[in-house]
């Protein structure tokens, strides 16, 4: 790997940049839409512009932006980029394990034999995803939430730090588990869950997720 666009100036970004040193590869430089961080540096690296930076030409880049409706329309907008996918060598990824393009695993994360891995998922810092798992396009699973085997987790599903899923549950598309949530049934799309158990609280508004 070498010359790979950063997209996102945030905390975020820290983390996906010491991944992919950690990994071998060279950052380029950072994108992002916030004039106000434009001439800063993360970790190092300078913050040239916008995302329109990305038009044209060959370009690999990662998205390190913690929000799955941004990522997703980020992506959709520039289809002909390269989505670098990245693994933390601190990870634990099985060979039977697929993982889609720009996808980013963090170091102590483990993904076990025979899961399936979208575009754009996010494994955090020591999140564990067990066997025969399927994580959907943009899913981020947040630092120390685990899966056991056979979860279903639909795209763009958000798991708050702490949460956890019993074995062969599903979680519909866009719903938030938050903080420390336990999901032992399957949960409808677009929802907030939270709690022992996880239970809806909160039907959420398109792009909040």
């Amino acid at each position: 790997m070498s010359d790979i666009l950063v997209v996102g100036a945030g905390g975020h970004a820290k983390v996906v940049i010491a991944t992919l040193r950690a990994a071998g590869g060279v950052v380029g430089s950072v994108l992002d839409d916030n004039p106000a961080s434009w001439g800063t540096e993360v970790l190092g690296c300078p913050v040239l512009g916008g995302t329109e930076r990305l038009e044209g030409g060959e370009k690999s880049a990662i998205l390190a932006i913690g929000s799955n409706r941004t990522r997703q329309a980020i992506s959709a907008r520039f289809p002909e980029v390269e989505w670098v996918t990245v693994v933390h060598p601190a990870a634990t990824v099985h060979r039977t394990a697929h993982l889609g393009a720009g996808t980013v695993i963090f170091a102590g994360a483990v993904v076990q034999p025979d899961a399936w891995l979208g575009n754009h998922v996010i494994i955090n810092t020591g999140a564990t995803v067990d066997h025969d798992c399927v994580l959907e396009d943009y899913v981020h699973m947040a630092p120390g939430s685990n899966l056991a085997g056979n979860v279903q987790l639909a795209e763009g599903v958000f798991l708050g730090i702490g949460s956890s899923a019993v074995p062969g549950v599903q979680v519909g598309a866009w719903t938030t588990v938050g903080a420390g949530g336990v999901v032992v049934k399957n949960l409808p799309a677009g929802v907030t869950a939270t709690g022992i158990p996880a239970r809806p609280r909160i039907k959420q508004e398109r792009g909040e997720a």
